[in-house]
């Protein structure tokens, strides 16, 4: 069993008697790997070595820094079939998804370190003669990156290769459910060049590492993925400081689908999204609103998708479409969000329990007769439930799905331009998927309303997150004043 240990200044710390968290595989419960519970003095001395090496990284031409994204992008490939391996043993993710996630970490290093000739500052007109006046472009300072258990190893790319690539460093803690991958990458680092300090990584509990990052009048963005309650808390940690937060955090998204959709085109994408790392991901379509004129075809052929979805150790077996859950935590949480839709008066027509037997397996589940009050069409479930609700109109639609506190993904089936257009403005969340699975791009910027998160990633408007302003103002031939 592998004992892994913190990477801090470009060393891994000898764990001592330091203590140590089990991380479990979700299909069989057993332990995997033993990682450092580490301290919010870990957590300091990470941060001071990323703020020692931030000098002389912002210091370096962007397209230097860009070079060593690419080396590690580079590193990432040759490594992948290992890399697969892990995330698919710590989070039950299938073969498939872990091969996409792992491959797409390094096009996301690779797409990043593309901007170190792209981002740019202006030059402003000035009221007076002689005046020229400069807006830079500069780092931040030192980011804390927080990981979510969901995509673990993408998202250090996601807060990693934009901070870098614009001179920041960077303190990652990944998810104590998720964090062997994290350590895989670390050894990466370890062989790369890249300069020490300014990649650090500390593993350990959310209310003390991530507390401590947070709260570090060293850091200058905190940079989170995670449920709103995480969310909530690191905002109030970094409020003393008026440290910069930049949040991803919950969504419910709702799928609309029009009389006039392509009702096989909507049950398998609805489908597709619904299972996706087995329900386990804040973009995908988490409540399905129907026209009632279709509603009965459209259930019919959304169940039999769901039925046929097949699932199991993904170590054992490459090619399904979905794994177990997380943790048992979550299988609870699951099973106790369709017991209280049942009892609130939706009926169960597929699925609806745990899988007994070893790992946290959950049927594929889909619940009709739900309505806008009841709990599984409100607050995010996290698993393979699909609920379905009917509608008389789109405004009314439009209406329900907007009444949410979440607000990151949404999605509509329609062949109707106007409808279609209507949703792009009418329907108010951070993205709107129209005829397509609910899958973000790189390029794109992935940001929601209300709860569901502050900022954003990816693209340009991503990149900008890291960066910061400042303007110059040069006076000259001061002789003529």
């Amino acid at each position: 069993m592998k004992q892994y240990r913190l990477f801090i200044d470009g060393a891994f710390v000898p764990n001592g008697k330091r203590k140590m968290i089990p991380v479990l595989n979700p299909s069989t419960e057993e332990v995997l790997s033993e990682i450092p519970a580490g301290t919010r003095e870990d957590a300091d001395a990470a941060v001071r070595a990323a703020e020692r090496a931030q000098r002389e990284w912002a210091k370096l031409p962007a397209i230097q820094r860009a070079a060593y994204l690419r080396e590690l992008a580079s590193l990432i490939r040759k490594n992948a079939e290992s890399l697969i391996r892990t995330l698919s043993a710590e989070q039950g993710k299938t073969w498939g998804l872990s091969t996409t996630e792992i491959h797409f970490t390094a096009d996301y290093f690779e797409y990043m370190a593309e901007f170190a000739r792209r981002f740019e500052g202006e030059i402003i007109q000035s009221d007076r003669p002689n005046e020229q006046i400069y807006l830079h472009k500069l780092p931040i300072g030192v980011i804390a990156g927080i990981l979510p258990w969901n995509f673990p190893f993408f998202l250090i790319a996601r807060k990693m290769a934009p901070a870098l690539v614009t001179g920041n460093t960077i303190v990652i803690k990944p998810s104590t459910e998720t964090p062997n991958n994290a350590f895989e990458f670390a050894a990466l680092v370890a062989k790369s060049s890249l300069p020490k300090g300014v990649f650090n990584l500390v593993s350990g509990a959310g209310g003390v590492v991530g507390q401590a990052l947070a709260a570090h009048p060293r850091v200058g963005m905190v940079s989170l993925t995670g449920s709103v309650e995480a969310g909530a808390r690191i905002m109030e940690a970094a409020a003393p400081n008026i440290t910069k937060v930049s949040l991803e955090l919950g969504g419910k998204a709702p799928a609309i689908v029009m009389p006039d959709a392509d009702l096989d085109l909507a049950a398998k994408c609805i489908r597709d999204s619904r299972v996706i790392n087995t329900g386990q991901v804040c973009n995908c379509a988490e409540r399905v609103y129907v026209h009632e004129s279709v509603a009965a075809p459209f259930i019919k052929k959304v169940t039999a998708r769901m039925k046929n979805t097949t699932w199991g150790n993904p170590l054992e077996k490459k090619e399904l479409d979905m794994g177990p859950l997380v943790s048992r935590q979550q299988s609870n949480n699951v099973t106790a969000a369709v017991q209280k839709a049942i009892q609130q008066g939706a009926k169960c027509i597929l699925g609806g329990k745990p899988v007994k037997g070893k790992g946290y397996f959950f049927e594929p589940t889909v619940l009709v007769n739900c309505t806008q009050d009841m709990a599984i069409m409100r607050e995010e479930t996290f698993g393979p439930v699909l609920p379905i609700a009917t509608f008389r109109d789109f405004d009314e639609a439009v209406e329900m799905a907007n009444d949410c506190e979440y607000g990151l993904t949404s999605s509509v089936y329609t062949q109707n331009l106007d409808i279609a257009m209507r949703a792009c403005k009418e329907i108010k969340f951070g993205e709107t998927y129209i005829n397509r699975e609910n899958f973000e791009a790189m390029q794109g910027f992935h940001a929601g309303w209300r709860k569901s998160g502050i900022g954003g990633a990816d693209g340009k408007h991503g990149l900008e997150e890291y960066l910061q302003t400042h303007v110059v103002y040069i006076q000259y031939d001061t002789k003529k004043q």
